[in-house]
């Protein structure tokens, strides 16, 4: 009978094991139905503007050369991204525009060929025709085939183009033409550099042997300071930012652990015997671990003002948090015997600390300390958008301006290198200031 009972109870066993296996990923799938209906996925994916996300990926990694014609003083400005800093000279058109008398011919590359004439534009576009506009009255008037592709835009006052080789506007003040091109244009060096159009030999040849371009500095400090000093991509202002950064991640993280460090020690039962007072402490650990770092980033800038200091303190407040509760737990776990060894020599209540506790604590202390730091840097990104400081607000500014979106990438792969890089110098540090070797091997001697 015992036998058969055993068999009942692990046959029964079985069959709820099996409905346990069955049933979590019917949940989980039942789950994600809901998520899809809540979140109305299906006209959301409807709504989506795939259009739009082709330009952006686009202008991550292109740039584009706007030709506007004024139409009411018939002035032609040639500027790469429309900014001042990068236009051209009258005479130093780019070889795809060309200019003769009143008539201003685009060149777009495919067979796309703009022109600008008096009192109107062209486009021709291969496969489709001639998009011809005029001025009527002060408004725009389109001729075009018929019927009108769903790629042309026609209002009252203004007529867009877009095709796969740029885009075209025509509105009663102005018309402007946008050719794409890849890279990143004027990165190193501006329209107005000595140096912009050189190819990289020219560039040697210039920094190693060639005559100075200025009596007074070699052309390979030229060369540094006209990279440095670029007025388009502002290099200098960018590295300032990235310092920045890494500045309030230090600060917030290694100053929240030196607050959270002796607070531990009242956090510990083994350390602290009034429970009133380990209870009090734990609840601030709680907490301050309980409010994420943005809402201490808003509430601090409201009483401190903006600034990277702000974004350090709300770091530090948060991480006090997770460092105490890190530190209280490993203190209580620590080899009393070592304690006591030290205490029978004599020493007081802080001797004993510092050369019985503090050095069992240490690998648990700077490898919590040191992956805080780690993931503090990318929170210093989002931090310093808010309070203005950092590499955050330089990306936050790009992105309100909906203009310059390789400036936009360009923030982002710098972010993106910046927490490479602070992973592996954390990674080395831990390996280094714990292990006792970078290498990961073992130290050997006679």
């Amino acid at each position: 009978m015992a036998d058969v009972a055993l068999v009942a109870d692990v046959t029964a066993r079985f069959r709820r094991t099996r409905l346990l296996a069955l049933a979590v990923p019917v949940a989980i799938l039942a789950y994600l139905a809901y998520a899809f209906v809540a979140f109305d996925v299906a006209s959301l994916a409807q709504r989506a503007r795939w259009d739009n996300a082709q330009v952006l990926l686009s202008d991550f990694w292109s740039h584009k050369t706007h030709v506007t014609r004024d139409n009411r003083s018939d002035k032609l400005t040639v500027a790469i991204e429309g900014e001042a800093k990068g236009t051209y000279a009258p005479g130093q058109l780019p070889d795809w525009v060309t200019v003769q008398g009143d008539v201003t011919t685009i060149d777009l590359g495919q067979g796309h060929v703009v022109t600008y004439f008096p009192g109107g534009a062209r486009y021709d576009v291969p496969g489709y025709g001639a998009i011809e506009i005029t001025e009527e009255g002060g408004r725009p008037v389109l001729t075009a085939p018929e019927p009108l592709p769903d790629w042309i835009s026609v209002s009252d006052n203004r007529i867009s183009v877009t095709t796969s080789a740029g885009r075209f506007s025509y509105s009663r003040s102005k018309v402007e033409t946008f050719r794409y091109q890849p890279g990143w244009e004027l990165f190193f060096f501006t329209l107005d550099s000595p140096f912009h159009g050189k190819s990289p030999t020219e560039l040697a040849a210039l920094a190693l042997w060639e005559p100075r371009i200025d009596p007074v500095r070699s052309n390979l400090e030229l060369m540094a300071n006209a990279v440095w000093g670029n007025k388009m991509w502002h290099h200098a202002d960018v590295a300032g930012a990235i310092f920045e950064t890494i500045l309030m991640a230090f600060l917030g993280t290694f100053a929240g652990a030196l607050v959270a460090l002796p607070l531990a020690f009242f956090a510990a039962a083994n350390t602290t015997p009034s429970r009133v007072l380990r209870f009090g402490i734990r609840r601030l650990f709680d907490f301050v671990r309980g409010v994420d770092a943005l809402i201490f980033t808003i509430l601090l800038s409201r009483a401190f003002g903006p600034g990277p200091l702000t974004g350090a303190l709300a770091m530090l407040v948060t991480d006090m948090g997770g460092f105490g509760k890190t530190f209280s737990e490993a203190l209580e776990n620590i080899d009393e015997k070592q304690v006591e060894g030290i205490r029978s020599t004599g020493a007081n209540a802080l001797q004993r600390a510092r050369f019985g506790v503090i050095p069992q604590i240490v690998p648990i202390l700077m490898s919590q300390v040191l992956y805080a730091f780690e993931s503090n840097v990318r929170s210093a990104t989002v931090i310093g958008a808010i309070v203005g400081g950092g590499i955050g607000l330089l990306l936050t500014q790009a992105i309100i301006t909906q203009k310059d979106w390789e400036e936009v990438a360009y923030y982002i792969t710098l972010i993106v290198l910046m927490v490479m890089a602070m992973d592996s110098l954390s990674g080395w540090l831990r390996r280094r200031l714990i292990k006792g070797n970078p290498q990961g091997g073992h130290a050997g001697g006679h």
